[in-house]
């Protein structure tokens, strides 16, 4: 983890399945701004759990509290539902969330190795948040994304056919969602 200064705001990645590889935006976000971005790693990357994964999200975000005034979480696909859990467990204070192609394990064809994260919790959170959503994602609907944005209290955004936000979606470093970090 980097050393970073205690009066800025601190972003840590939260990837989804198989974690984010080097051509990923959030990888990206990272190898630019290592000094500013940092992933809580997990340490089954191949069948999420909800316990395993919120559970390595608090021991981190235990460890760094202390050390950082502001911090930002940034989900993408099954790390968003990983951050509403969290959220909904334990009741940390940070700056803000970003949930970026939120999965739906709600889905009867959700797959079966991704466990533990269905039903998502429908409250506020509370903390700021957005909820960035594609037209054309085949891992959540724009309709279910508004659904869980409204629920969540957070603001939605959403972006025509940017896919599920990943490299074959094409889209490079996400240069958008780095202005959307900034109004949180």
């Amino acid at each position: 983890m980097n050393i970073i200064n205690k009066n800025h705001a601190t972003y840590f990645n939260i990837p989804g399945l198989k974690n984010s590889g080097p051509e990923h935006w959030q990888s990206i976000w990272e190898i630019k701004n290592s000094y500013k971005f940092n992933r809580i790693q997990q340490k089954n990357w191949e069948t999420p759990d909800m316990i395993a994964w919120t559970s390595q999200l608090e021991e981190t975000y235990r460890t760094i509290s202390e050390r950082f005034n502001e911090i930002i979480l940034i989900g993408h696909s099954i790390g968003c539902a990983t951050i509403v859990h969290w959220a909904n467990l334990h009741q940390r204070s940070i700056r803000g969330a970003m949930l970026v192609a939120p999965s739906d394990p709600e889905q009867e064809s959700y797959p079966s190795y991704i466990t533990g994260f269905a039903p998502l919790p429908k409250n506020k959170l509370p903390f700021p948040s957005i909820v960035v959503a594609s037209t054309n994602d085949h891992v959540v609907s724009p309709q279910r994304a508004r659904y869980f944005a409204d629920c969540w209290g957070s603001q939605y955004y959403e972006i025509a056919n940017a896919g599920h936000f990943e490299p074959k979606s094409g889209i490079g470093d996400f240069a958008e969602g780095l202005k959307l970090l900034e109004t949180l």
